[in-house]
């Protein structure tokens, strides 16, 4: 499993948010010139994360986004669930997928399976919060 520049960069805008939340509502450039992520992917990534309700937006003078709740209440595992879809470190494991037909003699199942509980379990962990601290 790899995550794609959009996860990361979903990441580093929620931080970024979080740890400019006294601030109200942060405008977009800002985020763009801090994170040093071109103002048009930022776009991208801001419409996503708008559209499932992570975060709000206000447009015109004094406006911006903001995290939709606090940043204890966001874990990264959301955050990369939205912009990455399933993280299932194997093919077969993805959500939807129609079973394999070596899964019944699969010797290698069980160890792509505690993979991906291991990887589920870290990210459910880790918030925004932790990441502020860091």
């Amino acid at each position: 499993m790899m995550i794609s520049t959009r996860g990361r960069y979903a990441m580093r805008v929620m931080v970024d948010l979080a740890e400019n939340r006294q601030r109200g509502y942060v405008p977009m450039k800002e985020i763009a010139e801090r994170q040093e992520i071109s103002l048009k992917y930022i776009e991208q990534i801001i419409s996503v994360l708008s559209k499932n309700s992570l975060i709000e937006g206000v447009r015109g003078k004094g406006g911006g986004y903001r995290l939709s709740r606090p940043p204890a209440g966001y874990t990264a595992e959301e955050v990369l669930r939205l912009t990455e879809g399933d993280l299932a470190p194997v093919a077969c494991l993805q959500c939807g997928r129609k079973p394999c037909s070596r899964e019944k003699v699969c010797r290698t199942k069980t160890l792509w399976k505690g993979l991906d509980a291991v990887i589920s379990q870290y990210l459910e962990s880790v918030t925004l919060e932790d990441l502020m601290e860091k």
